[in-house]
């Protein structure tokens, strides 16, 4: 965050987001004038603009880092992370989504909204002013509602209505916690909040940095405003709780490191004690309500609050670690690939709803449940893949930090996730080991591979994963 330049207001300093628009908007008019059994290529216009996203991305990270836009935007390190992550994780979700949403009668609309939640949660980390903010909050947040409940069966309305009630509650604490901060300072830039902070009114900056938390804590999953996230992800399809439990994530944990390290860092309230605690609760409570649960997708969705706790690690630490950055670009980036391959198994055997189910189900698939070790072991941070160098970053973070406690009660609760994720790996590698090829079930069977993308996706991530453990100095020099 440091090298800024002069505020701009040139288009093509946001041509990542441009690109995005367009392919949002290209989508929707061209789902309007294809026919319903060729939406296929509105699916395929959208992951060529996120992957020329992704690229443009790439590019503008070896430009100096700059405000554009009356300062409300910051181009940086890590709104350059956010953006890359971001776009390569929206066409691994559209492109996992393609079987469940395949011959759907609103299947345009649907990419239409996951890519303009994409473009919220890049606006989320790119936020340089409160009321941009609240704006990219509103963007994050209105298309997931509608994907939510996207099945409109009896189980998605409830989440949905679950899901949106939250997301309105918070909302309004946050709105009142932008409002105490430019009431506190006059001013909704974080540079301005930055000096103006610490002589403000200390019982208005209070209500103001619990109110803004809170929304971040609420788009990315955090205890204690998480109890929307195992309903809304049992409540729709695993491609779409794939999206939503990822791509709003990545944003909401960009945006709190962003309020840590500069407009809260020089005020009197210990905010990053606050976070800690923060951290603490979500990857404790999230691991202990993982121990019990038998439905994969219940249990991948106290799996992604437990990440929460992980992220907000660093979050805690922004600012006061040399670390900090580089270990939120490695954890963001090794928990968008793991987590989307982790849904893409419960999305491959959509029928095997429970983990008994799917062990019986993937009967003669080894390969399958080999990525499936891959993944879920990824997810506890086992090596070379991408989590275990991103915890070992944290790790390193929280330490520099001075925050030993929270690194030691991460380590227990990394150890205490290997107990629910061997629940699900264990029988299903015994039933893979032990079933021959003469046992496997008929390719027409709705819990066999007819799901094609998403055991795809699967491989792919799970390759991906160790990929990226493995060359993570390539990342890194990339962001440096």
């Amino acid at each position: 965050m440091t090298g800024m330049e002069g505020m701009s207001a040139n288009p093509l300093d946001l041509l990542p987001e441009i690109l995005l628009l367009a392919g949002a908007v290209g989508g929707l008019l061209l789902g309007l004038w294809t026919p319903q059994h060729r939406q296929g290529r509105v699916r395929a216009l959208i992951i060529l603009a996120a992957l020329a996203s992704a690229v443009a991305a790439v590019i503008d990270l070896t430009a100096p880092d700059k405000a554009v836009f009356d300062d409300s935007w910051m181009i940086d390190t890590t709104t350059g992370v956010v953006r890359i992550t971001v776009a390569l994780a929206t066409a691994a979700a559209v492109l996992l989504s393609s079987t469940s949403l395949a011959g759907h009668p609103r299947e345009t609309e649907a990419y239409v909204l996951m890519v303009l939640a994409a473009l919220g949660a890049i606006a989320l980390a790119a936020s340089n002013d409160l009321l941009m903010l609240a704006a990219a909050y509103l963007l994050a947040s209105v298309p997931l509602y509608a994907l939510a409940g996207f099945a409109k069966d009896a189980r998605g309305v409830e989440a949905t209505l679950k899901y949106y009630l939250m997301g309105a509650l918070v909302g309004v604490l946050m709105l009142v916690g932008i409002a105490a901060l430019i009431l506190a300072a006059g001013t909704g830039n974080y540079l301005d909040l930055t000096t103006a902070l610490p002589q403000a009114s200390m019982p208005l900056v209070a209500i103001g940095v619990i109110g803004v938390l809170a929304g971040m804590a609420f788009k990315a999953g955090a205890v204690p405003v998480h109890f929307w996230v195992p309903d809304v992800t049992a409540g729709t399809t695993p491609a779409m709780a794939a999206f939503i439990t990822t791509i709003p994530k990545l944003g909401a944990v960009a945006a709190a490191f962003r309020l840590v390290a500069e407009p809260f860092a020089h005020i009197s309230l210990n905010v990053p004690l606050l976070v800690a605690v923060i951290a603490a609760a979500s990857m404790t409570l999230g691991n202990l309500a993982a121990f019990q649960q038998t439905e994969i997708l219940r249990l991948l969705a106290y799996s992604t609050v437990s990440q929460v706790g992980y992220m907000f690690m660093v979050v805690a630490v922004a600012g006061q670690s040399d670390y900090a950055v580089p270990a939120l670009a490695i954890y963001l980036a090794g928990y968008a690939v793991t987590n989307l391959g982790a849904f893409a198994a419960a999305a491959a055997l959509p029928k095997a709803t429970a983990i008994g189910a799917w062990g019986h189900a993937v009967r003669g698939r080894p390969w399958l449940v080999l990525s499936l070790a891959v993944l879920l072991l990824g997810l506890v941070g086992t090596p070379p893949t991408a989590v275990f160098v991103g915890k070992l970053a944290i790790f390193t973070a929280t330490a520099e930090g001075n925050l030993i406690w929270l690194m030691v009660l991460a380590a227990i609760n990394t150890i205490a996730s290997l107990f629910y994720y061997l629940r699900w790996i264990a029988p299903a590698a015994r039933t893979a080991l032990a079933g021959s090829k003469s046992q496997k079930t008929s390719p027409t069977s709705p819990t066999d591979l007819f799901q094609r993308a998403p055991a795809a996706t699967m491989h792919a991530t799970a390759i991906a994963s160790v990929l990226i453990g493995i060359g993570v100095g390539l990342w890194l020099a990339l962001i440096a």
